[in-house]
């Protein structure tokens, strides 16, 4: 689920059965494991108490009176959907329910509903015994931070209105999105079909039991592809960590190897992230998945570009090679959206695979970053190797420091600014110093005690040393404040 800074998140953690379960109720919407208790995990108290607060917030907001749902394969989706579905139907609301579908579906489908928001059941790229609400507004968009304090608010106060007998709202079903989704990016100028299905190549898929299976398949059978699919049985048990991170994408890169495939393809579970795997089993790298389409994008449709601060500075680098502005928004797909509409981007996203193309929806979606891609291949007419190394070669060193009641976070940001003041310095979210190419980002965890160290150079040793010497300097703060405390 995307996230944004909050302090209003209520979050509780409790061990059951070896599991870690948890309630993260957030401006984002609520997320949790199934099973527990009550106000500690992702129960039916709480799935209720989260949908009726939004029903109620969108019934003031735009007095609209139609919500569309969609869910993944989770193997709780079933169960949250009825909850969710009869929850807004005790509120008035009419429900045009997708069933399986994808974030990105989903958002597409809000507006072309005409409807007064969205709710897309997933929780991305967490385990199985993870579930979540996504909330989105009237234009298929996340809520913004503000929305969502007053959707927390409104779960607070538990100040809800049903309605009566006679006005309980419709309920239908609507499976054709996943086509029109589809239909839509094969409608975009830079996306050429045709050019694709002459390439026809070789293409492995890692579906990740769910909705990948009656969305990326299509689509890539739909553009001429020779596709392998595994982990193509859509039953919400995932064969493996469903995150798209390379340890995670090994039995991916065997299948391209031995079926001497053009290219791999993984997405998360409800198909907003894409991370691909070169013709020699190589990973790609999710911060590159942003970094070449957006390179073909700037190739036709020259504009701003838009990735967050955690992101690699590589697409900085393709957007000045391009001679066009990049700027860097704070973590959360909501504020890349944000500053991407502020600056006109054509492009954005974010570094874990994320493709942001407005030219179809304000949102990050793997099967437009599919089609895309694969549209640069065949114009490209080399292997996704070479197209890699023909990009700046960085890498991100990622860390983290606990927390603890007695650190001072602003402390620590205000020292390590004056020790830096030399250094060009962002302070949008957190805390981003740059040295030349390299840089090093710290932000408080939204959903975990801890300070993130993120670092970045084009050498792994340097990027290490560097996040070191930043958790040294941090060290060094606590310990003259303690002192002089």
């Amino acid at each position: 689920m995307h996230s944004l800074a909050s302090s209003q998140r209520v979050s509780f953690e409790s061990s059951h059965n070896s599991l870690v379960l948890a309630l993260i109720k957030s401006i984002s919407g609520i997320r949790g494991t199934i099973g527990g208790k009550a106000g500690e995990n992702l129960t039916p108290q709480d799935i209720v108490e989260c949908t009726a607060a939004f029903g109620q917030w969108v019934k003031e907001k735009n007095g609209k009176t139609k919500i569309v749902i969609g869910r993944d394969a989770r193997i709780s989706g079933e169960i949250v959907s009825a909850l969710v579905v009869n929850t807004l139907r005790s509120l008035g609301f009419d429900i045009v329910d997708l069933g399986y579908s994808t974030t990105p579906t989903v958002e597409i489908a809000v507006p072309e509903e005409d409807a007064g928001a969205g709710i897309i059941l997933t929780a991305s790229h967490n385990p199985k015994q993870w579930n979540a609400l996504k909330l989105l507004n009237h234009k298929g968009e996340f809520i913004s931070a503000s929305d969502g304090r007053e959707v927390l608010a409104k779960i607070v106060a538990r100040d809800i209105e049903y309605v009566d007998v006679d006005k309980l709202g419709a309920y239908s079903q609507d499976d054709s999105y996943i086509q029109k989704h589809i239909d839509k990016i094969f409608a975009l100028d830079l996306v050429n079909v045709e050019a694709v299905k002459e390439m026809a190549p070789t293409v492995v898929v890692d579906c990740i039991n769910s909705t990948g299976v009656i969305s990326m398949i299509p689509l890539l059978e739909q553009m001429g592809c020779k596709l392998i699919a595994i982990n193509d049985e859509m039953t919400g048990r995932f064969a493996h960590n469903p995150e798209p991170l390379p340890e995670n994408l090994t039995s991916l890169s065997d299948a391209v190897k031995f079926h001497k495939a053009k290219i791999g393809i993984a997405v998360d579970p409800d198909v907003d992230r894409l991370a691909l795997v070169s013709e020699d089993g190589e990973m790609f790298g999710e911060e590159y998945t942003l970094v070449a389409v957006a390179d073909y994008i700037l190739q036709h449709s020259p504009g701003a570009t838009v990735s967050n601060l955690s992101s690699s500075r590589a697409l900085r680098d393709v957007a000045e090679k391009h001679g066009v502005v990049y700027e860097a928004s704070a973590v959360g797909e909501v504020n890349v959206v944000e500053k991407m509409k502020a600056i006109n981007a054509v492009i954005g996203g974010e570094g874990n695979g994320g493709i942001i193309y407005p030219e179809l929806h304000y949102g990050r979606d793997a099967l437009v970053g599919v089609a895309l891609l694969l549209s640069y291949l065949a114009e490209f007419g080399k292997p996704l190797s070479f197209l890699k190394s023909t990009y700046p070669s960085y890498t991100i060193s990622k860390n983290k420091i606990q927390l603890s009641p007695e650190i001072n976070l602003d402390e620590v940001f205000t020292g390590l600014k004056k020790k830096y003041e030399n250094q060009p310095i962002n302070t949008i979210d957190g805390l981003k110093i740059e040295f030349d190419k390299d840089w090093v980002h710290l932000r408080k965890s939204n959903t975990e005690p801890i300070i993130r160290i993120y670092a970045e150079s084009t050498s792994e040793v340097t990027a290490n040393n560097l996040a070191d010497k930043i958790k040294q300097d941090i060290k060094e703060i606590l310990t003259k404040a303690a002192t002089e405390g």
